[in-house]
């Protein structure tokens, strides 16, 4: 699977970024874009010098080949040789040359653990590492998730599971209370099921190929006082049974949520509509046996392919539109995912996108993201700082805040965009702000017409002074920003001159 990096990824305080501080694209020579790379590893060229062998590698063997020309890297138990990939590198050689030599795998889960490599770099492949000494018989290793939770991480849930005569109900007990719906993602596939559940920074999973057929349909529930979830599954034949099922892969494991690899469900295009000359709004429908809610402030990663090749791109869902979730939800969240996406004539994905017709498919990745929406509790004046498509993650926060923060007392938006005709929303921005008096939008244009009476220039001290007034003196405040990443580079580097704290400030992936 194949990224194409965007501006504005990842962000600063992204998981992608937790570890390179300062890490951004660099700009590629003539012929090293992402579809020369495809093109190269279909030529048939030996991209790794083995001529098609491959071989155990020693931690002593990896180690000698860690110069440019020569540079292996090992990436959960696969080694690869990437010097032919330097140059195609979009953080540029001295990113990899970080890892030449040695296991990468810590380094390539901070920046883009996402990034399905074993595609990227199948025909880079030189082998898997040596297995090290068997423990000698009769001692049983610790486990991954003993380790793990010794150092650090909350109690290991377990799960239990109970039947009636026509139901089958699984039962997670996270050991923590406060958990609910959008911690938990629940995948049913040919009695397959897969559920998920984050707890804190961890992943526990269940995956059992059921003992019986089961109806596609289910529920899940979360008792958040006890931090219990039940998945009630329904029988499709009213027989009990002696067991729920056989173990697969990663059954009831408890490891660290950056551990975990990225799972897709296949999502039907339902609609796309136009909302700016080059931007739509596109709709979604989970599978039916498909349990998922993105909370505030996450993201997912959408994958098609194009030109044989997988291509992976991240996007922060939205509403419908700003004023379908702006009161209690009174029905159950439903089965759709909504997207504010903008189309680069010359990219490689969104274009593959827009050419998508009604029906089609499109795969969705499980939410991922470090936004927790405890950081609002209490907060009075909220502060959203929003650069083009950086706006779709401020609008689920928009939502929260109206609907959800008892303290708030006012939340304000700039948005920043090149024309009129850029701005997303707007006649809905401006009808929002004339419902609630709570909130304020401001619109700042690098590039506007001459009948332009608003705001106009780059994210600035003068322009970010002025928009910060605090409702009072010593109010507590919050502030959001998200756009390309020089955009949100500056505006956070401007909120820290202005005094505020790296506590008061979230800078999200577009």
């Amino acid at each position: 699977m194949l990224n194409v990096p965007s501006q504005a990824f990842p962000a600063p305080g992204s998981q992608q970024r937790v570890a390179s501080q300062g890490r951004s694209k660099v700009p590629l020579k003539q012929g090293r874009s992402l579809m020369d790379w495809i093109r190269l590893t279909r030529s048939g060229k030996d991209l790794t010098g083995l001529k098609g062998r491959l071989i155990d590698v020693t931690e002593e063997e990896l180690k000698a080949h860690n110069k440019k020309d020569d540079c292996w890297i090992c990436i959960r138990g696969l080694v690869y040789n990437v010097s032919p990939y330097m140059e195609y590198h979009p953080g540029g050689e001295d990113e990899l040359m970080r890892a030449a030599g040695t296991d990468g795998t810590d380094l390539f889960n901070e920046v883009h653990r996402w990034v399905n490599y074993e595609s990227m770099l199948k025909e880079c492949l030189v082998g898997r590492m040596a297995m090290k000494p068997a423990v000698p018989k009769g001692m049983l290793p610790k486990s991954q998730v003993t380790d793990t939770l010794l150092k650090e991480g909350p109690s290991s849930p377990s799960h239990d599971w109970f039947q009636t005569e026509s139901s089958v109900t699984i039962v997670i007990y996270t050991k923590q209370k406060n958990i609910n719906l959008d911690s938990v993602v629940v995948d049913l596939q040919d009695d397959t099921l897969r559920a998920e559940a984050v707890i804190k920074d961890h992943s526990y999973l269940i995956h059992v190929g059921l003992s019986h057929e089961v109806l596609e349909n289910f529920s899940v529930r979360a008792i958040e006082n006890v931090g219990k979830v039940d998945i009630v599954l329904q029988k499709r034949e009213n027989i009990s049974w002696k067991c729920l099922g056989h173990p697969l892969e990663k059954h009831d494991s408890f490891i660290p949520k950056k551990d975990t690899g990225l799972y897709y469900r296949k999502c039907q295009l339902i609609s796309k509509e136009d909302v700016t000359h080059d931007t739509r709004l596109f709709c979604l429908m989970l599978p039916p046996s498909t349990h998922l809610q993105v909370p505030v402030g996450h993201h997912v990663y959408l994958k098609l392919s194009v030109t044989g090749a997988e291509i992976v791109k991240p996007y922060t869902p939205v509403s419908e539109s700003l004023f379908s979730d702006f009161k209690e939800p009174v029905l159950p969240p439903n089965k759709y995912i909504y997207f504010l996406i903008k189309i680069y004539p010359d990219g490689l994905f969104t274009p593959e996108l827009d050419r998508l017709q009604i029906g089609d498919f499109v795969s969705v990745s499980s939410p991922e993201g470090n936004f927790k929406v405890s950081k609002l509790q209490d907060v009075e004046d909220l502060f959203l700082l929003a650069a083009g498509t950086g706006f779709t993650p401020m609008v689920n926060v928009l939502n929260y805040a109206l609907t959800s923060m008892s303290s708030l007392r006012k939340v304000k938006l700039m948005f920043f965009n090149k024309t009129e005709n850029d701005i997303i929303w707007r006649c809905q921005l401006e009808k929002l702000a004339l419902k609630d008096k709570r909130f304020d939008v401001q619109f700042v244009l690098s590039e506007p017409s001459s009948e332009w009476n608003g705001k106009q220039g780059h994210v600035s001290p003068a322009l970010l002074s002025e928009f910060l007034q605090r409702s009072s003196e010593n109010s507590r405040v919050f502030l959001c920003v998200c756009g390309p990443t020089p955009f949100t580079d500056e505006g956070i580097r401007l909120l820290h001159d202005l005094n505020f704290s790296t506590d008061e400030i979230h800078g999200f992936t577009a």
